[in-house]
């Protein structure tokens, strides 16, 4: 087997270095972001990055077809309106390649990258009660403290590899979609098989079809998709939208949904009403799909607005994605494979393609059903189903992330009293409004689980909480303050409230990594917070007004 990638760092020089004011890890949006404010209080920080550049989840990802999921005119920063106006997207959905440029961007214009350490994978952090500071380490050598310790690690950064029988046997050339190589690939004459239709193969699947000599897709699960709808920006109509760009910016920050954004040119005047399925006769319902299928996107979730909530909308929304992937594919076993039957539509992160199910109408695509003819092994030449063995001469593998948790948990990270992160989350993830966690002071995380995170766009996200922790940091500036924990009742409750808000939708119905179902033996617990952007924000909101409720601070 050749695993193809150009990933591996040099060796780095082992290094004792200074202490900092803070400690950020992960140089993706977030740690970015976090050390341009920090770097605004006069704060010293230093950031470890494992990559050789910056861009977090864009860097790694690289496989075809890669591209954001939310427009690019919302999936990008706030901060500066100068920034903003000056950066050009070209498309409606942006390509990888094109979000890469733009993090390198922002690291270069706000003069970032001296503050940033790459080829740095940080194995442990470790608070010390007598010191009142974290240490730091790497496993390249490093040793820095910092009173504050900020994850950046991103919620989708730990991959996950089948348990497959014979997966390192394969002799052939693999490739694992979140750890693509940087040079180009080819496929010109190539068997290729790919694992895995999340949204990471969704998006592959139809880049590879065009290429390859034969594709063999080999599906557990069917996903759920809508189409794009994308095409190149047209600049007038850029133009017009940016003029209007802060309040789009304030009704994606504080809309009921999550944060992808108002994509019209004049922007909303007041939060509107969701459109309910009780109130739509079938006809109207159907309009009001076709309508926000047309349109392309993940919006398509939100055309009614108590799918989310209502088995009966749920229903009638999935029947229709259905009938459409039955208009589109024209082998009917194949059509009536793609159809997913065994979780409610948008329980799992619905994707967004470009020609996916069009693909399956390709001579050189075959769709292989594993849920009737299982994956038994991988052997040197390829793999053996119940049924057949299909020869390859390359394999790709799009199987996802231990998502939320995975690169925390990947730490050695240690609390008051010697409590390691991994035994206080051994029955699940607890931490109060995704920020905090009880037993280790002045640790933040950004997005982490209990936030809105993986159900909102992600730079709404990021923003949020970086700003949360800097109000956060200055506040305990301005109050003498040396510590922050959160209050262990507190955690408790927004701990219960999250789950009671998902368990008040469809969600937990889907069985995805939402709850890390994807991976064996971890906690099934629903990590991210479903009620919206919006009404999070305001949660955070009051609990600054009220004094930081559920916070302890002390000197």
């Amino acid at each position: 087997m050749v695993i193809v990638n150009d990933l591996t760092e040099p060796d780095m020089p082992r290094s004792i270095e200074a202490s900092f004011d803070a400690v950020i890890v992960g140089a993706g949006f977030a740690g970015l972001y976090m050390l341009h404010r920090l770097r605004g209080l006069g704060l010293t920080a230093r950031v470890f990055e494992q990559a050789s550049d910056v861009g977090g989840t864009w860097y790694w990802n690289r496989y075809p077809g890669a591209r954001c999921d939310a427009e690019s005119l919302a999936y990008s920063f706030a901060f500066s309106e100068d920034l903003e106006q000056e950066w050009e997207w070209t498309e409606r959905y942006s390509p990888q390649a094109e979000i890469l440029q733009y993090a390198k961007h922002v690291a270069e214009r706000f003069d970032l990258l001296r503050d940033i350490r790459f080829g740095r994978r940080v194995d442990a952090a470790t608070w010390s009660e007598s010191k009142q500071r974290w240490t730091i380490t790497t496993e390249q050598g490093d040793k820095v403290t910092g009173q504050y310790c900020i994850m950046a690690t991103g919620c989708l950064s730990v991959p996950q590899l089948p348990a497959i029988e014979g997966l390192e046997s394969f002799a052939g050339k693999r490739y694992q979609a979140s750890q693509w190589p940087h040079q180009a690939v080819s496929f010109k004459g190539q068997r290729v098989g790919i694992i895995g239709t999340g949204s990471s193969g969704i998006q592959a699947i139809p880049v590879i079809a065009r290429d390859a000599d034969h594709l063999t897709v080999f599906q557990r699960t069917p996903n759920f998709s809508v189409p794009a709808k994308n095409s190149l920006l047209e600049q007038s109509w850029v133009r017009q939208f940016k003029a209007n760009y802060r309040a789009h910016r304030n009704n994606h920050r504080r809309g009921l949904g999550s944060g992808f954004g108002d994509l019209d040119i004049e922007p909303l005047t007041e939060v509107q009403e969701p459109i309910l399925m009780e109130s739509l006769s079938s006809e109207q319902a159907n309009a009001v799909l076709q309508s926000a299928w047309d349109r392309g996107g993940a919006f398509f979730m939100g055309a009614i607005g108590d799918a989310m909530m209502n088995e009966t909308a749920n229903s009638f929304v999935q029947k229709f994605v259905h009938d459409k992937i039955k208009q589109v594919v024209k082998d009917p076993q194949t059509a009536a494979a793609l159809c997913p039957d065994n979780h409610p539509i948008g329980t799992r992160r619905i994707c967004v393609d470009i020609d996916y199910f069009e693909t399956y109408n390709r001579a050189n695509v075959r769709l292989l059903n594993l849920r009737q003819s299982p994956i038994e092994q991988i052997t040197a030449t390829g793999i053996q189903t119940a049924a057949e063995f299909v020869e390859l001469d390359t394999l790709v593998l799009a199987t996802g992330f231990d998502a939320m948790t995975g690169a925390l948990l990947a730490m050695d990270i240690v609390g008051t009293g010697g409590v390691k992160l991994g035994d206080a989350w051994s029955e699940g993830p607890k931490a109060y409004l995704g920020l905090s966690v009880n037993g280790f002071p002045n640790l933040f995380t950004i997005t982490g689980p209990g936030s809105p995170s993986v159900l909102s766009n992600m730079l709404v996200s990021i923003e949020q909480h970086v700003d949360w922790i800097t109000d956060c940091i200055t506040y305990m500036q301005d109050k003498g303050f040396r510590i922050c924990t959160a209050d262990k009742m507190a955690q408790k409750q927004w701990v219960g409230h999250v789950n009671d808000v998902a368990n008040g939708t469809l969600f937990p119905k889907g069985g995805s990594w939402y709850l890390g179902a994807n991976v064996k033996g971890k906690p099934r617990v629903f990590m991210p917070y479903a009620a919206g952007v919006g009404p999070y924000r305001e949660i955070c909101d009051q609990v600054v007004e009220d004094g930081y409720t559920g916070f302890q601070f002390s000197a």
